[in-house]
C-alpha cells in the first residue's frame, strides 16, 4: 500500500547517485527504513542483505522494510540464540526464522527478490549446510496420511511431542486429529482425519484452541537445524561435564558449515545499516567465542570478525550511519511526533505541513479508525491512499501498519502513523494473555506444597512426582496427600482432573479425607446452591426483559472528540465492547453487561465512554468499586479524561471527612453533581439520585 510514496525519494538526486554509485550515507533514524526500500526498490530483480548491529535492530528493521517493500519478499535472519559450544539446539521459533531466510534468499523466485535482514551475531554464526537439515514435508486436504509415520518425521524434524500444542515446535494427537505448530509458522494448524484422508486443515489459536480459519496447504518446515542423529550426538554431549564434554566441532560435519555470506547469490546487494553499530559488534563477538573456546580452534563454526570487515569491504554497496559527520550523502529528516490530544487539536498541524508544500499521509492500522477520522475532519479533506496523485489541499490517509514516521524536508514529505498523530502507544497484534484461575495446562503449573483439588477425591496437597512401576509398566505419577496420611498416586495422563485451589481469603482449607462422604456431600451442596442461584437469575433476567428502559441517542461531536483524545490504541475486543455496551444504551431496555479482562486492558475507558454518553443526556451515573483505592484512582482518572469537559464529578469513600462525603451525597441527590464514584458507601440509604441512566 505504501510503496508507491517510494517515488517521493527521486525528488532528491542524492538517492539516484546513492544507488548508482554506492558509498557512505548520513540518514537520521526516523527515515531509515523508508530511505532503504527507495534504494533497494530501484533494483526488485537483484537480492539484497542488510546487516545491522543486533538482533533486535535487525528485527525492528526488517518489520519497517515489509511495510514499505510489500508484496516483495523480507525475511530476519536472527542469530541462534545458544551459541555451537553449549551443543544446544536454538528454540524453534527462531530455527524457523532463519531457515525460511535462507530458502528465500536460495530461492528461485525472481518475480520478489528478497531483501533478508541479519544482525552482526548472525552474519558471524557459520550456517550448515542446508542437506544437514531434517526434511520437512507438506500436508493439503485430501492426501493421505499415516498418524504414526508423520509423528516420527515430526520427531525427526526436530519436533517435541506434546499433551497440548502451546508453542511454534510441538505437535500432539488425539484420536483422529493431530495439532502442529510449524516453525516457520505464527500459528498451530489441526489436521482432521477421516480414516488416513486429510479431511480438514485448519488454523486455531493455541491459547482457546478455536477455529481461525481453513487451510488448503501447509508446509511443515523443520524445527531444527540439523538432522537428528547430529542433534542427538550434541544433546548427549551437553549433560556432560563442563571439563569432559568433547569438542562440539569432533561431533558435528563441520566441513558443511559455510559463512553465511558465502551462501548468498554473488550478485546480491549488501548494504550495512547502522556501521557505527556493526563493527564493534562483530568484534566484541569474536572475541567472546574466542574466550569459550579457549585453546580449541573456533573457526569450524564462526567466522573471524576480521574475514567478515574483509567481505563486507569488498562486497557492501551501501553503508548508513546515524553518525553526522562529513558523509558524502546526507539524508535528514525529524520524528513525526504531533503529541495532539483529539483530531481536532491535530488539524491545524496537518494544515500547516499540507500549506509548507509537504504531501502529508496519515496512517491507520485499522481502516475503520481512518474512516471515523475522515469522518470527524472539519475543514481538511481526504484522499485514500490508492497509487494516485492527491489532489491538492487533500490530506492522504492510508491503511498501513507503521511503527515510525518522518517529516522529511528534502523529499516534501510527511508521513504520520496514528498513534504519533495522537501520542497513542502502538496496539500490540497479540496481547499477552494470564490463565485462567485454577485451571492447570502443564506440570510446570505446579509447585511442592500447593492444595489441589481432584474431582473424584477432594482437596489435597501436592507433595511431588514419583516413578512407579506396577504390572511391568513404568508411569510417572503425581503424589497427592490428605488428611489422615492418606495418599493417592495420579497417572500424570490424567491431570485434567487435578485444579488448583481457589478460594477467598490466604488460609488453606482442610484436607479432605478418603473414603469419607464429606467431599460428595460438599459437592452435593455446590451443585444445589448453583442450581438455586441459576433459577434466581432466570426470574430476574424474565423480569429485566419485560421492563421498557431509556434509550440514549446515537454519538454526538463531542462524544467523537472525547474518543479521539484517548491516549492509546484500542485493541480489537476493546473495541468490541465500547460497541456493544453503547448498542445496549441506544436500546429502549435496561442494560446488563458483564466485561471481563485483565489489568490493563482497557476495562476503565469503556466506563469512562459509557459514562460520558450517559451524561450528555442529561443521566447520572454511579461507578461502584470495590476499595477505597480503587474509588481514589478512578476519581482521578475520570476528573482528568473529562477535564475539557462540563462534567462534574465526585467521589465518596473513607478517604474524605463524613461532612465533605455528606456534601457530595446532597449535591448528587439535588442534580449537581454527574458522576459519583465510591466503594460500598454507594450502597446507603442517604444516597439517592436524582436520575440515575448508568451503574
Amino acid at each position: 500500500m505504501l510503496r508507491s510514496l517510494l517515488a517521493y525519494a527521486d525528488q532528491d538526486t542524492q538517492v539516484d547517485r546513492l544507488a548508482e554509485q554506492g558509498g557512505r550515507a548520513f540518514v537520521s533514524q526516523s527515515l531509515r527504513p523508508f530511505l532503504l526500500s527507495a534504494l533497494l526498490d530501484r533494483d526488485p530483480d537483484t537480492p539484497a542483505i542488510v546487516v545491522a548491529g543486533d538482533d533486535r535492530a535487525a528485527r525492528d528493521l526488517a518489520a519497517g522494510l515489509k511495510t514499505w517493500l510489500e508484496p516483495r519478499t523480507v525475511r530476519y535472519y536472527p542469530s541462534r540464540g545458544v551459541t555451537y559450544e553449549s551443543h544446544l539446539t536454538p528454540p524453534p521459533h527462531l530455527v524457523g526464522l532463519r531457515i525460511a531466510a535462507l530458502d528465500a534468499l536460495m530461492g528461485e523466485d525472481q518475480d520478489h527478490a528478497p531483501v533478508v535482514v541479519v544482525s552482526a551475531v548472525a552474519l558471524s554464526e557459520k550456517v550448515p549446510d542446508p542437506k544437514l537439515r531434517p526434511h520437512g514435508f507438506t500436508l493439503k486436504q485430501g492426501d493421505l496420511l499415516d498418524l504414526d509415520e508423520t509423528a516420527r518425521d515430526l520427531v525427526a524434524a526436530g519436533y517435541e511431542h506434546v499433551d497440548q500444542v502451546e508453542d511454534r515446535g510441538q505437535f500432539a494427537i488425539r484420536g483422529g486429529l493431530l495439532d502442529v505448530f510449524p516453525a516457520t509458522e505464527d500459528r498451530a494448524v489441526r489436521v482432521d482425519l477421516f480414516g488416513d484422508e486429510i479431511e480438514s486443515l485448519r488454523w486455531f489459536s493455541t491459547f482457546t484452541q478455536r477455529s481461525l480459519g481453513d487451510a488448503e496447504l501447509v508446509e511443515i518446515e523443520p524445527a531444527a537445524e540439523l538432522a537428528e542423529e547430529h542433534r542427538e550426538l550434541a544433546e548427549i554431549a551437553a549433560l556432560e561435564n563442563e571439563d569432559d564434554r568433547p569438542d562440539i566441532a569432533e561431533l558435528l560435519p563441520v566441513e558443511d558449515f559455510h559463512p553465511f555470506l558465502a551462501l548468498a547469490p554473488q550478485n546480491a546487494t549488501i548494504v550495512i545499516a547502522g556501521e557505527e553499530d556493526v563493527a564493534p559488534a562483530l568484534a566484541d563477538h569474536w572475541q567472546d567465542v574466542t574466550a569459550a573456546f579457549k585453546d580449541r580452534d573456533a573457526r569450524h563454526l564462526y567466522v573471524d570478525s576480521n574475514e567478515i570487515d574483509q567481505t563486507l569491504n569488498e562486497r557492501a554497496n551501501i553503508r548508513l550511519s546515524s553518525i553526522d559527520q562529513d558523509q558524502p550523502f546526507e539524508f535528514r529528516a525529524q520524528s513525526a511526533d504531533l503529541q495532539a490530544r483529539s483530531l481536532r487539536e491535530a488539524e491545524p498541524e496537518l494544515e500547516k505541513l499540507n500549506r509548507s508544500g509537504y504531501r502529508t499521509v496519515v496512517t491507520f492500522a485499522r481502516k475503520g479508525e481512518g474512516e471515523r477520522a475522515a469522518y470527524n475532519l472539519g475543514r481538511l479533506k481526504v484522499h485514500w491512499l490508492d497509487g494516485t496523485p492527491a489532489p491538492d489541499g487533500l490530506i492522504t490517509f492510508a491503511h498501513a501498519r507503521l511503527q515510525h514516521g518522518f517529516i522529511a524536508p528534502q523529499l516534501h514529505l510527511a508521513v504520520i502513523p496514528e498513534h504519533r498523530l495522537f501520542h497513542r502507544r502502538r496496539a500490540t497484534e497479540e496481547p499477552q494473555r494470564t490463565r485462567r484461575r485454577g485451571v492447570l495446562r502443564s506440570f510446570a503449573d505446579l509447585r511442592t506444597g500447593d492444595i489441589v483439588v481432584h474431582e473424584d477425591h477432594g482437596i489435597a496437597r501436592f507433595a511431588g512426582f514419583d516413578t512407579k512401576t506396577v504390572a511391568d509398566i513404568t508411569r510417572d505419577y503425581l503424589y497427592l496427600e490428605y488428611a489422615g496420611s492418606d495418599k493417592v498416586f495420579v497417572p500424570v495422563d490424567q491431570l485434567a482432573k487435578i485444579s488448583r485451589y481457589v478460594g477467598a481469603g490466604g488460609a488453606h482449607p482442610p484436607l479432605s479425607k478418603l473414603g469419607g462422604t464429606r467431599w460428595d456431600t460438599l459437592k452435593a451442596r455446590a451443585r444445589r446452591a448453583a442450581q438455586e442461584l441459576a433459577g434466581e437469575l432466570l426470574n430476574l433476567y424474565a423480569e429485566r426483559k419485560r421492563r421498557e428502559g431509556h434509550a440514549f441517542p446515537v454519538d454526538t461531536d463531542w462524544q467523537r472528540d472525547f474518543e479521539d483524545a484517548f491516549p492509546f490504541t484500542e485493541t480489537p475486543d476493546q473495541r468490541d465492547a465500547i460497541e456493544m455496551v453503547k448498542a445496549d444504551m441506544e436500546a429502549p431496555r435496561p442494560m446488563d453487561r458483564l466485561i471481563c479482562g485483565d489489568v490493563g486492558y482497557g476495562k476503565t475507558e469503556v466506563a469512562l465512554r459509557a459514562a460520558f454518553k450517559a451524561v450528555q443526556d442529561g443521566k447520572q451515573v454511579m461507578l461502584l468499586v470495590p476499595t477505597t483505592i480503587l474509588a481514589q484512582q478512578h476519581y482521578g482518572t475520570f476528573t482528568e479524561r473529562l477535564k475539557d469537559y462540563p462534567v462534574t464529578i465526585e467521589h465518596v469513600s473513607r478517604f474524605r471527612p463524613p461532612a465533605e462525603q455528606r456534601e457530595a451525597v446532597k449535591r448528587f441527590a439535588a442534580g449537581a453533581v454527574d458522576i459519583l464514584i465510591g466503594t460500598h458507601r454507594l450502597l446507603s440509604r442517604d444516597v439517592r439520585p436524582r436520575d440515575l441512566g448508568l451503574l
